[in-house]
């Protein structure tokens, strides 16, 4: 069900899957051009490498009957564990894969001792905000991020404690 992206062959196929899925999924959002933008900046296949190699990160696919159906990755901070993405392919939603790659990203906390998961999410993503509180997470702060090229990441802050 999880596999862990270590290679540089899943690393590109990890980059080609997050481009699928954001071009879809947040173009209604933030709008085709800072979608781009954000998948050169934060999910090409160099970047998720130097994460991988640098800053404590690790990146799972979601498979699902044999197919890559989404993807996490998270990183090890000293007191939590900052799940920086999940994302499930619009053709395996409502499958109950969120909700089990959840329950992997908890495990993983509970692996690496740690009492808190968070993430940030934009403030319009209204469907995936309704489905992290379902799950427990609680809004905790706002943060509006300038990540270059005049564009903005206007988040909230949640938080799970397990």
């Amino acid at each position: 069900m999880f596999h862990q992206i270590k290679e540089q062959h899943d690393i590109q196929d990890l980059a080609e899957l997050a481009s699928e899925i954001w071009l879809e999924h947040y173009t209604p959002i933030i709008g085709e051009e800072q979608v781009k933008y954000m998948l050169a900046t934060f999910h090409s296949a160099t970047r998720i490498k130097q994460q991988i190699a640098a800053e404590d990160y690790s990146y799972y696919f979601i498979e699902s009957e044999g197919k890559y159906a989404g993807y996490l990755g998270v990183q090890r901070q000293e007191e939590q564990l900052f799940l920086s993405k999940i994302y499930v392919h619009s053709q395996h939603r409502g499958q109950g894969l969120a909700k089990q790659a959840m329950n992997f990203t908890k495990q993983l906390a509970k692996d690496f001792k740690l009492q808190r998961i968070s993430l940030t999410i934009n403030r319009h993503n209204h469907d995936s905000i309704a489905a992290y509180q379902k799950m427990g997470f609680v809004k905790v702060a706002e943060q509006c991020t300038d990540i270059g090229q005049g564009y903005v990441m206007d988040d909230w802050v949640m938080a799970l404690t397990l």
